[in-house]
């Protein structure tokens, strides 16, 4: 690479346009004043592995977040993959190394983790989490609560593909498989004392999403003092999350999981820690 070669990433995808991706590391760079650039680059099915092998051989090129849908079809073209993104089977980041080397990772589910983290330090006598949604962020979110030592309801449309999710990560773990329309109706059940648990509930589907239908949760199923967490950005404040709010429930919103998951990958990208005391102004920043 030539000394005045300017180090980039890049966020691949098809759409990729509605990506926020750009505005969070471009912010990260301008903030600490690095020479780098990222940049939004649309790459379609076909042309994936002409893609990648034409990165490969750019020193300047430091890798790519993968959005969809390429989370799956990246696998096969690289070099290797990391432990987590080998469980979670899925990449949402590639990172080139310094031989030319393309290694896969997955950052979605430490960023997913990260608004959480406060809370998990503390000990707990028991953690649940009521999962709703069986994709590619789903996986992700399963594998790291999983590793938090949490039981785990999953709930999709077919509760036979929540259920083989939940062997394939997380075979030794006493977790539960249901269908998805069992939240939507309301149940009288009587919640014991949650002295000492963590109560999360997670909508990891598009479900609520602009252009998606809503997410049907009836809200009589959460334990008390839950945390209810929506991985949706569009928009930010799903009605799942307002009505939590609007009954005292503590909420996590997508943009959370967004900003964690690009943390980690920009630290890949681009040898520095991101400067999180910023994190209001760049929330504002996406926003705007």
């Amino acid at each position: 690479m030539s000394k005045d070669a300017v180090p980039y990433a890049e966020v691949i995808g098809d759409p990729i346009a509605q990506s926020k991706s750009p505005v969070i590391h471009r912010f990260w760079l301008e903030k600490l004043g690095l020479a780098g650039r990222y940049d939004a680059c649309r790459v379609t099915v076909d042309g994936l592995a002409d893609y990648l092998a034409a990165r490969r051989t750019d020193p300047a090129w430091r890798g790519c977040n993968v959005t969809m849908p390429h989370k799956l079809a990246v696998m096969p073209l690289l070099d290797r993959l990391d432990p987590l993104a080998e469980q979670i089977g899925a990449v949402n980041t590639i990172v080139r190394e310094a031989d030319g080397t393309l290694t896969g990772t997955n950052t979605d589910a430490p960023g997913f983790l990260e608004p959480l983290r406060p809370t998990l330090a503390k000990t707990h006598l028991w953690r649940m989490a009521r999962v709703l949604g069986t994709g590619g962020a789903a996986r992700a979110i399963v594998a790291a609560l999983a590793a938090e030592h949490f039981t785990i309801v999953l709930a999709g449309r077919d509760p036979e593909k929540a259920r083989a999710l939940l062997e394939e990560l997380d075979p030794e773990g006493e977790h539960h498989a249901i269908a998805l329309d069992h939240f939507a109706d309301a149940t009288d059940f009587a919640f014991d004392d949650r002295q000492g648990c963590f109560d999360l509930i997670v909508n990891a589907s598009p479900l609520g999403m602009a252009g998606n239908p809503p997410l049907a949760f009836d809200f009589s199923h959460a334990p008390p003092a839950s945390v209810v967490y929506d991985i949706v950005t569009s928009p930010l404040e799903t009605a799942f999350l307002k009505e939590a709010a609007d009954k005292g429930f503590a909420t996590v919103d997508g943009l959370a999981m967004l900003i964690g998951q690009a943390d980690v990958a920009f630290t890949h990208f681009f040898g520095a820690s991101p400067p999180r005391g910023e994190d209001a102004e760049l929330r504002a920043r996406i926003l705007g």
